[in-house]
């Protein structure tokens, strides 16, 4: 198949014209963050990252309650300032449990 030189560069320009638009949006959604009251909402793959654990565990923490989370069209969102005093309330006894002198 051959293609000549103006009909290529013409073709590659609508090829970078439409990689550009593809760029811009993916900037715009990364900037775009889920906000409840002002609070950033996290979801559970924000949340199996950020804590590297598996979306069963992140159930197990909602089921005994140990995790505050809201229902938002069937998806599940935790509120920053909840993912916080989890991390410090389960950390802190961590670290209570491998201490020798208690």
């Amino acid at each position: 198949m051959y293609i000549d030189r103006e009909n290529f560069e013409a073709w590659m320009e609508r090829i970078m014209d439409r990689l550009d638009k593809q760029d811009k949006m993916l900037d715009k959604m990364s900037k775009h963050r889920n906000m409840l009251d002002g609070e950033i909402l996290l979801d559970n793959q924000d949340l199996c990252m950020l804590l590297n654990v598996s979306k069963r565990t992140l159930q197990r923490y909602r089921s005994t309650g140990e995790l505050p989370f809201q229902t938002v069209y069937h998806k599940t969102y935790y509120k920053e300032s909840d993912v916080h005093i989890f991390i410090r309330e389960n950390f802190n006894k961590k670290r209570g449990d491998n201490n020798p002198s208690k």
